[in-house]
Order: C-alpha cells, then sequence, then structure tokens
C-alpha cells in the first residue's frame, strides 16, 4: 500500500513526507475554496524541496488552459484533476504539458465508480474520491473491489489510520489528508504515526 498526503502547505511538512517516504505530496493550487489552498509563490518554494522518491501532484479543479500552462512550469510529477473532460482532452493535457495524469472520478453511488472506464486509457492513476471537495467525506470502498483494471487505483474519503488494515487490500494507494490535521493544519506526529502504521501493514502483509 502505497499513501499520498495532500493538501500540503509548509515546507517542514513536505520535509517530513520526504523523510518518511511518502509516496506522493499533494498541493491544491487553484481552488482557494480550501483552507489548503497555496499561492503560486508557495507552490514553487514546495516544490522545489528535494524530493528523493516522492512524487509531487498538483491538485487542480476544473483547470483552464492558462492555469495548466502556469501551473506546468512547477515541479510536478503528477496532475491531479476533477472535472468533465473527454479522455481525448486528458491525453493533449498529458502531451502538451508532460505530466502525468491522477484522473478524478467522484463517487456519489455505486454506479459512480464504473466512470473509470471512460478514462482508463488517459490515466496513470485513477482516483475514486468522495464528492465532497475540501470536505472530508466517506463513501463505501468497497464498491471498488470488484474492479478489474491495469491502471494504479487511489482511493480518498475521509480515510483515517483506523480503516487502514480494512482498506490496505482495495486500492494500490490511499489519499488522506483531515486526518492528519490538527485545527485545519497538517500535524507532523500524525504523519509520522500514519506512515509508521502504513510500515506495518505493509510488513505483515508481504509474501
Amino acid at each position: 500500500m502505497e499513501v499520498k498526503i495532500c493538501g500540503l502547505t509548509e515546507a517542514e511538512h513536505v520535509k517530513t513526507c520526504v523523510q518518511f517516504k511518502v509516496n506522493y505530496c499533494g498541493f491544491i493550487l487553484n481552488y482557494p475554496k480550501s483552507h489548503r489552498f497555496i499561492q503560486f509563490e508557495k507552490a514553487k518554494e514546495l516544490t522545489n524541496i528535494e524530493k528523493k522518491a516522492t512524487k509531487y501532484v498538483g491538485v487542480l479543479v476544473n483547470p483552464n488552459k492558462d492555469e495548466l500552462e502556469k501551473f506546468s512550469e512547477l515541479n510536478l510529477d503528477y496532475f491531479q484533476i476533477y472535472g468533465n473532460y473527454s479522455e481525448e482532452s486528458f491525453y493533449n493535457i498529458k502531451k502538451k504539458f508532460k505530466k502525468k495524469l491522477i484522473i478524478v472520478i467522484q463517487v456519489k453511488n455505486k454506479k459512480d465508480v464504473l466512470k473509470y472506464k471512460e478514462f482508463e486509457k488517459a490515466a496513470d492513476i485513477i482516483l475514486w474520491d468522495s464528492s465532497g471537495l475540501e470536505l472530508s467525506v466517506g463513501w463505501n470502498f468497497e464498491w471498488i473491489k470488484s474492479i478489474k483494471t491495469n491502471v494504479t487505483k487511489m482511493i480518498a474519503g475521509n480515510i483515517n489510520i483506523e480503516k487502514l488494515e480494512k482498506i490496505f487490500n482495495l486500492a494500490d494507494i490511499v489519499d488522506v489528508s483531515g486526518a492528519l490535521e490538527t485545527n485545519k493544519v497538517k500535524d507532523i506526529s500524525k504523519i509520522k504515526k500514519f506512515m509508521n502504521k502504513v510500515k506495518q501493514i505493509n510488513e505483515n502483509t508481504s509474501f
């Protein structure tokens, strides 16, 4: 099980994630409704931190062409995109901006999980998320249990340390944010505790 920690806003938090081998660090780039939103200059500072094996992800909500152009200048490995785009549009974004894509499916009901088929060929990672955007809203992760795809699977939506053992075999990556905060700010002690739990689970389930 790999981990993405999303909504990072401070250098010390990013450095902690890199130190504890968080696989993906997410930055909210164009959605000021979120308390995790950061300005472009801050994003430039954070994405220039040495990341070793960690991948940096720019999280974008309905980005327009100018925003994609602007954020492609950052030291990002992935664009994570929320919005209604065709598979062809996603292909064009990948080709033009030379970023891998995390394509998001927002899940309100069981039928929604099957929307991945529309974007399977364009996606490097498919993220099944709640419909809450800046809110931590849960959904039934069991709905994706039967999905067979060669694309890397990620899940998000009110994930916390208590749920890890139940969900570790449902997806390749878990995406966590709010559970690692205290008073809406990332908490280094919670990040460390979460990553130690993931390490323990991975060691206990390795073959």
